[in-house]
């Protein structure tokens, strides 16, 4: 009965105040949480977790050693995964990433990749920029991945020990000095013998991953990267 009538009270409420959707900003419908079906269905998916040797994974590899190279989605500027993304990163919408975590980690059962890795480490902020916004968009990545994959998300492994400027708008060699030297392994974090799932929101030159990578090679059996969305 009381299920009955928080349904009713619920449709009540979203009748004067409707929830929008993250990507398109039209109304939800009922059942749907924070990004609407047509948003869902329209949005570029890549694929690239049924395919090893994809385009993502050939580009990051000659750079840095890794196992898989994935994203979720394409970007594009404007679109609306990158409406999604800001809202992840800019507007205290943490639950977006836990969302777009546990989507990606559905495909992934989906391809029997469950077993490949044994912890995630999201891509730190540096503690200043986490104190102001909250949380680590990342690291909500993460949860949500791990809620689906059922592995522990090492969310202190790495730590970002300099503050650097934004990167959106640096040339890739820019974007490699600028975070080269950012990243150091924790003391207290053992990676032996881990197959390392490394999550970031956003892959552009892949600098920032680079980075992590370098930071974390020597102490793990491999290290894989997931990202939600790709820029091209």
């Amino acid at each position: 009965m009381k299920s009955v009538v928080r349904g009713i009270f619920n449709d009540f409420v979203s009748l004067f105040f409707p929830s929008y959707c993250l990507g398109c900003s039209d109304s939800l419908m009922k059942g749907e949480d924070l990004v609407c079906s047509a948003c869902m269905l329209e949005m570029p998916q890549t694929n690239y977790h049924l395919e090893f040797e994809n385009a993502l994974r050939k580009r990051l590899a000659i750079r840095m050693p890794i196992r898989y190279g994935m994203a979720l989605f394409m970007f594009s500027k404007q679109g609306r995964i990158q409406h999604i993304l800001h809202a992840l990163k800019y507007k205290n919408f943490p639950e977006a990433g836990i969302m777009l975590g546990k989507l990606y980690g559905a495909k992934l059962l989906e391809a029997g990749l469950k077993t490949e890795f044994d912890c995630i480490i999201p891509v730190p902020l540096h503690p200043s920029r986490q104190r102001k916004r909250g949380y680590n968009q990342s690291a909500k990545i993460g949860e949500g991945l791990a809620a689906k994959l059922q592995i522990p998300v090492y969310d202190r492994a790495l730590m970002r020990q300099i503050m650097t400027d934004t990167q959106t708008k640096k040339s890739k060699l820019s974007r490699w000095i600028n975070v080269r030297e950012v990243f150091v392994l924790n003391p207290d974090s053992d990676l032996k013998n881990k197959r390392v799932l490394l999550i970031d929101d956003v892959v552009t030159t892949g600098s920032t991953l680079e980075a992590c990578v370098l930071a974390m090679t020597a102490h793990c059996q491999d290290i894989s990267i997931l990202c939600i969305a790709e820029v091209s």
